[in-house]
């Protein structure tokens, strides 16, 4: 059975064939198929799992053999899927989140005359973000990792003819690209260290292989995980990408496409494990992102922004993990995947509020809305008990484990458990602050918009509840949020089902008793809590922006991020063009021009002994004897 887990990418893959192949005459159907690809891929992979279910931990690391790709001197690359815990988590992740947002999309999208191609587009990123999972080699993965920057690309620049929204895809395609140099270095460093790209090469390799050539290794894949992941210092691309439809930034931005970096980096865990330096590189990279998304999310008002700046932090926790080594590889992934769950079901939330105020996104013209949009108030409110991680919600069970990893880490010695695991409280505590801030500036306080025009100046909106093509699959995600955490932690469940990938690691006693770093952080997540209800749900919220302290601001800019960029890598790199400009014209382009320019000027002067005189020629025949004369006689001499 499992020998036909290339199914699992060739469904969607034909489905968005079909789509852009068929043209309008599937505009009536093609959304209906999208879906279909998408759940039919869901179902294989429940498939899977059930049968990898009934085998021993130690069998269920399968590699299927696809066909050879091709076979370049010493060189050869088949194709070939790894089946195997950690790929069937993402595998279900991605088709069931994804079924989900399909469907919300036939009611999303069903005004936009190319919604055809907007599921086709969709089923073509299922497909890539499966082969990047399902891949047994560096290389077949890499073809995944380019798929999805594609896929993502047109996407965000669905609508196009708004030029911000291309000027966005445009941004997370050249990001992304930047990142990708990390990934072809290290497959360079890769072959030329164990002359194959395999996963089971390159991991026995690993063994083997001197610490510093791994460390290059790692580092050059955290390079590339930093830009599909958002991660700092790569991080600027993804608040521009909200610039596509909501469902692209509940599937891509929130649930998968952003995870990739994470994967890729428990994936290669046997390479990370034996670099420390790389580990803490990660953990570091994983704990500034954290707090950076953070403040940033503390300062917006477009609610997609804020989501997406939530995302970014989130997954800053994921690394964070990542970067602890076996103790927290479980664990990122385990927050992956619940994380997947309620940001996901909070970015249809946003989805629908927009559907109902008209699009709008700024939470500053929104409030009151729990009472006109109860089935959205509710799935939202259960994603947003989830992220602050209120004991029983899906987020209580993950991020709460990554904390006490994180004053777990260096096997409880020394500085890095102090310096991570408060980096950790501190974040959990800004996070309740504002996404708080989101849900009471969104569905609680005064109303700051109105159904009449009044003279007021407020915005006229006549709010309402969504179609229930888009409100059950806010449910289902809602139910995920509230259960599927505690589910999963049952004995350890999901922890033991990772095993024969990230390894049994013995359990790290932290540098605080669980119990104190539990308190402490439901302390600090109910004072966050209260702090934005104090300001955003029992005060008065001002429908323009004030214009705040300087951090406000420096956030309300993402902390200058563009700017940054701009002055370290646009503007140098636009200098250097110049250079290379100005070089190649007044120097490679001069120089032959003068040595044409000598050339003509040569022949206007042969040109003037040319004038068709006997007289002339004699001469010059005579002078020209005259000079062998001499050179012979001074020869003979």
């Amino acid at each position: 059975m499992i020998d036909s887990a290339w199914l699992l990418v060739v469904v969607p893959l034909v489905g968005a064939g079909i789509l852009l192949l068929a043209g309008r005459r599937a505009d009536a159907w093609g959304h209906w198929l999208g879906v279909l690809a998408s759940a039919a891929t869901f179902v294989l992979g429940a498939v899977y799992l059930l049968t990898l279910l009934g085998w021993d931990a130690a069998d269920r690391v399968v590699d299927v053999h696809v066909g050879r790709w091709f076979d370049a001197g010493s060189l050869v690359v088949d194709v070939g899927l790894r089946v195997d815990p950690l790929s069937l988590t993402f595998v279900l992740l991605v088709s069931f989140v994804g079924t989900l947002i399909h469907l919300y999309s036939v009611a999303y999208m069903e005004h936009d005359a190319d919604r055809r191609r907007f599921f086709a587009y969709l089923n073509l990123f299922v497909a890539a973000m499966l082969l990047l999972v399902l891949a047994d080699s560096y290389l077949l993965l890499f073809v995944g990792w380019e798929g999805v920057g594609l896929a993502s690309y047109l996407l965000i620049g669905f609508w196009n003819h708004v030029p911000a929204n291309a000027t966005a895809a445009k941004k997370a395609f050249i990001v992304n690209r930047v990142a990708d140099v990390g990934m072809i270095v290290a497959l360079m460093l890769m072959f030329s260290s164990f002359g194959a790209v395999d996963f089971a090469s390159v991991f026995a390799g690993a063994e083997t292989t001197d610490t510093g050539r791994l460390t290059a290794i790692a580092l050059m894949l955290l390079v590339a995980a930093c830009g599909k992941s958002a991660q700092f210092p790569l991080q600027s691309w993804l608040g521009d990408a909200m610039a596509g439809p909501t469902p692209v930034s509940a599937l891509i931005h929130a649930a998968t496409m952003v995870t990739a970096g994470v994967y890729l980096v428990v994936r290669s865990g046997p390479v990370f494990t034996l670099a420390p330096d790389a580990l803490l590189v990660t953990a570091v990279v994983g704990a500034v992102t954290l707090v950076f998304g953070a403040v940033v999310g503390c300062a917006k008002d477009d609610i997609k922004k804020t989501l997406a700046a939530s995302t970014m932090s989130q997954i800053g926790y994921m690394m964070l993990a990542a970067g602890l080594g076996p103790i927290g590889y479980a664990f990122a992934i385990f927050h992956l995947l619940t994380h997947g769950f309620f940001k996901a079901g909070m970015f249809l939330g946003a989805g629908s509020v927009m559907h109902g105020m008209s699009d709008d996104v700024s939470m500053r013209r929104f409030g009151g809305l729990s009472a006109v949009m109860k089935v959205t108030w509710v799935t939202f409110g259960l994603g947003w008990l989830a992220i602050l991680g209120i004991p029983p919600f899906s987020g209580f069970w993950s991020k709460d484990k990554i904390i006490e990893s994180a004053f777990a880490a260096d096997g409880g010695h020394g500085w890095q458990p102090w310096v991570f695991g408060l980096v950790a409280l501190v974040g959990a505590g800004i996070t309740a602050f504002y996404m708080s801030r989101l849900f009471f500036m969104t569905f609680h306080g005064q109303r700051r918009w109105v159904e009449s025009d009044d003279g007021s100046g407020l915005p006229v909106r006549h709010p309402h509840e969504s179609p229930a093509l888009m409100t059950v699959p806010m449910v289902v995600l809602a139910v995920g949020s509230a259960a599927l955490g505690g589910l999963l932690m049952v004995g350890g469940a999901f922890a033991s089902w990772l095993e024969p990938v990230t390894g049994h690691v013995e359990h790290h006693e932290p540098v605080l008793p669980v119990p104190v770093i539990m308190v402490l952080t439901l302390l600090l997540v109910l004072g966050g809590a209260v702090l934005a209800w104090r300001q955003y749900g029992a005060s008065t919220v001002p429908v323009e922006p004030p214009v705040g302290s300087v951090l406000t601001r420096a956030a309300r800019a993402d902390l200058y991020q563009d700017v940054v960029n701009e002055n370290l890598v646009m503007r140098p790199g636009q200098y250097l063009t110049r250079s290379l400009v100005y070089a190649d014209k007044k120097v490679v382009d001069g120089g032959f021009m003068g040595a044409a320019g000598a050339l003509g000027l040569l022949g206007e002067a042969v040109k003037k002994v040319q004038n068709g005189y006997v007289r002339s020629y004699a001469a010059m025949m005579l002078a020209g004897f005259g000079v062998l004369v001499v050179v012979v006689l001074l020869v003979w001499n």
